[in-house]
């Protein structure tokens, strides 16, 4: 049978075997008797060996109440299991007077759903062992186990502890793993005895509905394998009409399948005791003798008690040898959560240094995925392979933290990179936008040693079905587990829990600070707005004054002034209509600050018109522009006439900075399908500005806009201005030079562009001439 075919036939034979209701045999183990009462104390089933305990065939009891069998105290004791929990016992002796003497008992009574169940096993001793006598038998136990730091010394310990009280043949430790299968950690045996110390098994030895009586009865007791189960009389409760529940009975008789599996191992009598940690089964301490072997019920629960210790100091045990490791990953996480915090840029904030990140949870290699940014970390399968694996991710993992161990049997694709990538742990930042942090693991060969060869348990039905049947071998068989890293410890699944936590919380709180920050911003934008539209037009009354009164001055006394007297009143004119150009400028920006768009659908060939008319009109003494549009512009929405002004000033700058004879602008703009063809052969650019050609390239965060341009042959702009131009009066030449301006056109068709969302930048070579690209969103 091929492993996959081993696998799904495994599947199948343990669910039904995990169907099998073993907690309702109907029968009991014969080393003692039952009797199932009602509500009133009334016997309603007994087993069918009370002939032999007490001398009354079944039928004698039933119908009986229980003061027809015991005294009236022993009857009060079973009578308050009535108001008690399911489960909960009362233990007592219990003496019984029959045909051929008196008996003594271990008494055991519990309530179940439908009854109250009393067991009855026999006892040599007439008295309980006292606290004293059970204290000072098991107390240099506890003290041993306490003073042992070392986990696997502790397990040996405990299995050789329990071998000294009880004297069975072998004592071993089972623990179970993630996948419910189990290996044997701890062996104290007797010589002659194979050993099982490192023997693995499968899941199938040890059923869930088996691991969940363990995890509700921490005991339980088979002293004779080979011994003949005993019916209840009736077989069904007459009350309920149901098999009786015996789920928390010792004397519960066991499944062939059990008896069959530890006669192959030699075993016939046998006591397991379980171990729980945090409220599950962490594993048994299984008990086996190779012939029948009674154990009173005083031992037994001495036992059970040393089980409990262990469990309990089992959990400190397991603290301390992974203290030192939960205590290493916290310091990172305060150090690299510290970091992240602080830093402006997220992603150099988690992989530099870069070790931190392995570090947290002790990887080989990451990858950080923010949208379509991949950034790998380590040893790590290569950027196409993780952006595969993260699309299949995206649909076949619901949860924010995956981990595996083999990944390559989920994902047949990573057998590709296996020796980097057979362990992944995925972390899901954010479920809106794709954020990932994803750690790997290489692949770490394994050979596993089993008990047996685990298929034969899997036999195979005329019908094509598989069903479990106890291996008649147990010798050691070896298996080499591929495509399986080393697994992801729970405080490494915990520790990049925290790190989502931390980064959400740090988001938020940038989050927030940037909203606070931002509507700062705003309400000081709008306070200098309103002083700048204030300062500026409150300025232009006394400028006017000085305007006027220096004109009067030139007409009216120009014969009282001299020469210098006038040059100065004639350059006092000409600073005051300098000075009011200014103004306006700055008028206009306030203005624009505080504008709302009209936006409406504009055809912006007939703006263009309109400008290019006014523009000409202007210049009729210096002949017709030439002016070259390829092809029509398109409509788009926009506010059209602060557009009218965008495209006065840069076709008025086009030919008021240009030296040449023959002078030209050039007006046209790329299309969404031109930006989407050119991205798709993978020249689309990320950065701007673009080359001087009106075919460059797209920036890829405007690609779906329309994006305009004016080209001119003019001066051109030297590149260390091509940032500078577009601030407000930024002049790069004299007053003199090209009919001097303001310096403000650039810095309002800024503002105008910005006001619709939109960029604006330029290209440039001196000498030859500028290209203005702008996008209106």
């Amino acid at each position: 049978m091929s492993q996959p075919e081993y696998t799904t036939a495994q599947a199948t034979a343990l669910t039904n075997h995990d169907r099998k209701p073993i907690h309702i045999p109907g029968s009991i183990q014969p080393h003692g008797i039952l009797l199932a009462l009602s509500n009133q104390l009334e016997i309603l089933q007994v087993s069918n060996n009370t002939q032999v305990y007490l001398y009354k065939a079944p039928e004698e009891l039933l119908g009986q109440p229980l003061s027809y069998l015991l005294e009236p105290q022993p009857v009060e004791i079973v009578k308050q299991c009535l108001v008690k929990k399911v489960g909960s016992a009362n233990v007592f002796k219990v003496l019984i007077n029959t045909l051929y003497g008196e008996i003594y008992f271990d008494a055991i009574a519990h309530r179940t759903e439908e009854a109250v169940i009393l067991e009855l096993e026999p006892t040599d001793s007439e008295f309980e062992m006292s606290f004293l006598n059970f204290h000072s038998f098991a107390s240099e136990a506890i003290a041993k186990m306490q003073r042992t730091s070392n986990l696997g010394e502790f397990l040996h310990l405990v299995a050789e502890e329990v071998q000294k009280i009880i004297g069975f043949d072998r004592v071993m430790v089972y623990q179970f793993d993630e996948s419910e299968a189990g290996s044997v950690v701890a062996e104290v045996k007797r010589e002659d005895l194979s050993p099982y110390l490192g023997l693995h098994y499968p899941a199938t030895d040890i059923p869930a509905q088996a691991r969940e009586l363990y995890t509700r009865c921490f005991l339980r007791f088979l002293p004779d394998l080979t011994a003949e189960p005993v019916k209840l009389v009736p077989t069904e409760n007459p009350t309920t009409h149901q098999h009786l529940d015996l789920s928390y009975c010792l004397l519960r008789s066991f499944d062939w399948c059990c008896t069959e599996y530890h006669q192959n191992m030699g075993v016939k009598a046998l006591l397991v005791i379980s171990i729980i940690q945090e409220q599950k089964l962490w594993g048994l301490i299984s008990c086996h003798h190779q012939t029948p072997k009674y154990i009173s019920y005083e031992v037994r629960k001495m036992c059970e008690f040393l089980g409990q210790i262990a469990s309990s100091e089992l959990a400190h045990k397991i603290s301390n040898s992974e203290w030192d490791y939960k205590v290493k990953l916290k310091s990172l996480q305060s150090e690299f959560l510290e970091s992240i915090s602080q830093a402006d840029n997220f992603i150099d904030a988690l992989i530099k240094p870069e070790l931190r990140l392995l570090d947290l949870v002790s990887a080989s290699g990451a990858a950080v995925c923010l949208d379509n940014e991949i950034t790998l970390v380590g040893t790590t399968p290569n950027i196409d392979e993780v952006q595969a694996l993260i699309e299949w991710a995206d649909t076949q993992v619901s949860d924010n933290l995956f981990a595996t161990d083999s990944l390559p049997k989920l994902y047949q694709e990573a057998l590709v990179f296996k020796d980097t990538a057979s362990g992944l742990l995925l972390l899901r930042i954010s479920k809106i936008r794709r954020y990932y942090i994803l750690w790997f693991r290489p692949e770490v060969l394994q050979t596993v040693h089993w008990a047996g060869n685990p298929q034969e348990s899997m036999q195979a039905q005329a019908d094509g079905s598989y069903t479990l049947s106890p291996r008649k071998s147990f010798e050691q068989w070896q298996e080499t587990v591929r495509l399986t890293s080393l697994p992801w410890k729970p405080c490494e699944l915990d520790s990049a829990i925290a790190l989502n936590n931390a980064i959400v919380g740090i988001v938020l709180s940038k989050a927030d600070e940037l909203a606070k920050i931002n509507l700062e911003l705003e309400r000081s934008n709008q306070e200098l707005a309103s002083f700048a539209y204030a300062a500026s037009h409150d300025l232009k009354e006394p400028l006017r004054g000085i305007y006027n009164f220096s004109t009067v001055l030139l007409e009216d006394y120009a014969q009282v002034l001299d020469d210098d007297g006038m040059e100065c009143l004639q350059t006092v004119v000409s600073l005051s209509v300098r000075m009011e150009t200014l103004i306006n400028a700055l008028l206009r920006l306030s203005q624009l600050g505080q504008a709302q768009l009209r936006l409406q659908a504009t055809d912006l060939n007939e703006l263009l018109n309109q400008v290019i008319d006014i523009f000409r009109a202007s210049r009729q003494d210096s002949g017709l522009a030439d002016i070259r549009i390829p092809r029509p512009l398109p409509t788009v929405l926009c506010d059209r006439v602060l557009v009218n002004e965008v495209f006065s000033n840069l076709l008025g700058n086009a030919f008021k900075y240009n030296d040449k004879t023959e002078q030209w602008v050039e007006i046209g703009y790329f299309s969404q399908e031109e930006a989407g063809e050119q991205g798709s052969r993978g020249e689309v650019a990320v950065v701007s500005p673009l080359p001087l050609c009106p075919s460059a390239p797209l920036p890829l965060s405007h690609a779906p806009y329309p994006i305009f341009y004016i080209r001119d042959n003019g001066i051109g702009i030297p590149q260390h201005h091509l940032e500078t131009i577009f601030r407000l009066f930024k002049r790069l030449h004299s007053q003199e030079k090209y009919g001097g301006g303001a310096g403000a056109g650039l810095a309002i068709v800024k503002k105008i562009v910005e006001l619709h969302n939109g960029k604006i930048w330029v290209k440039s070579t001196v000498g030859v001439g500028s290209i203005f690209y702008f996008t209106l969103e």
